[in-house]
């Protein structure tokens, strides 16, 4: 999206308007009939636009549809209210698809960047037995489920981060700035220790190659940086990972948390079996791909969802119990949304277990680096105090 500058001609009137669009054809359509365009061009200090709200558009959705609005009443009354261009736009390309005669579920799938094919599913599944707010209160309910989780771990995994970078930042003050300094004081000095010819070795090279080292130093961040953002090199990280049994179990433990939520999200909805299979099925990794798409063909050839799924490694036996217990019942949906509830309070466990664990660890270990570097810096001062004495 760019921020493109129209100075326009209406009623006689000279004015410019901001408008966010994709290109200057787009940003001409959004301008109300009857204006003569005198200029369009693109701003220099163009603002990124604002990502679309779902959340809150689900939400107020919700409430208008509540409030006895139908559909089209209820997304021109959300345009009008807005003040940000790029929603106005948003919800002006669902209005023209609802003008078009095309259901709700056909105007968010004209604009899939936005509006993911889970939402689009779950309103198409809803169209056809007209419990829409219900569909949609449950799709607002599964993201803030899988935030929540989102949160949690991103969360966890904030605290290592942000103590490995401040060691780090220690550590290379202290080789950077401090050893040199002390090494200037050891240089004059006879018999010396280990640990003090370390110092005087350090200083030496940081003065004859200090700039090289810096720059091998910024490089080495520069690659990190580059390998974190590699999809590829995160994939061959997450498997050498995965070699540790309680990783493995705890990575299937929020994969199978996801699936369920999911499957229990379109079978409520009243989507069928197949199709939930489906549709989830796009949201599983790859190396789940082959088992689940098994599973989808011995469903379609009449075996019970519960033995299929057990059959390829989707599930637990306490799941594939409860699966069971479901499928006798006739509340399968229930009885997934329950199986992601008993696995999310699991993964909850055993990720407040990993931070009570791994946090204490890792702070002896940037500790004890930092405490190492330290005793080479103060040990020939105590042998040297020691000799005096």
């Amino acid at each position: 999206m760019k921020n493109y500058q129209i100075t326009l001609l209406r009623n006689g009137i000279r004015s410019t308007e901001q408008i966010y669009a994709s290109s200057a054809e787009e940003a001409k359509a959004q301008l109300a009939p009857g204006a003569l365009i005198l200029d369009v061009k693109a701003s220099r200090l163009a603002k990124r636009a604002r990502p679309f709200p779902l959340t809150l558009f689900i939400q107020e959705l919700i409430a208008l549809l509540d409030a006895g609005l139908v559909i089209v009443e209820a997304i021109e009354a959300l345009c009008e209210s807005s003040s940000d261009a790029e929603q106005r736009r948003v919800l002006g390309e669902i209005l023209k698809e609802l003008y078009r005669g095309q259901q709700l579920s056909q105007a968010l799938a004209a604009q899939p960047q936005l509006f993911p094919p889970l939402l689009i599913s779950t309103v198409a599944s809803s169209e056809q037995t007209g419990q829409l707010p219900i569909a949609l209160g449950r799709f607002l309910h599964y993201e803030k489920r899988m935030e929540t989780l989102r949160k949690r771990i991103r969360s966890t995994l904030l605290y290592p981060c942000v103590v490995i970078s401040v060691g780090c930042l220690i550590l290379f003050f202290l080789l950077g700035f401090i050893i040199p300094r002390f090494a200037v004081v050891f240089t004059g000095m006879k018999d010396l220790t280990g640990s003090a010819q370390f110092i005087v070795w350090w200083g030496q090279l940081t003065q004859k190659h200090g700039a090289l080292l810096l720059m091998l130093t910024v490089g080495g961040v520069a690659l990190l940086i580059a390998a974190l953002r590699s999809k590829t090199l995160r994939q061959s990280a997450l498997n050498q990972l995965m070699r540790v049994p309680q990783l493995k179990q705890q990575y299937q433990l929020a994969i199978l948390v996801r699936f369920y939520r999911t499957l229990g999200l379109l079978l409520q909805g009243g989507m069928a079996a197949v199709e939930a299979l489906r549709l989830t099925s796009s949201l599983l990794p790859t190396s789940y791909q082959p088992g689940l798409r098994q599973a989808l063909m011995e469903v379609q050839a009449g075996k019970a969802l519960s033995h299929c799924l057990e059959s390829q490694g989707l599930t637990t036996p306490v799941a594939s119990r409860l699966l069971v217990v479901g499928e006798r019942s006739g509340e399968l949906p229930a009885m997934c949304e329950r199986i992601a509830a008993f696995y999310d309070e699991n993964l909850e466990r055993a990720i407040e277990t990993f931070s009570k664990i791994f946090e204490p660890v890792l702070m002896l270990i940037v500790g004890g680096l930092v405490g190492l570097v330290v005793f080479l810096l103060y040990m020939p001062i105590f042998e040297m105090a020691g000799g005096l004495a």
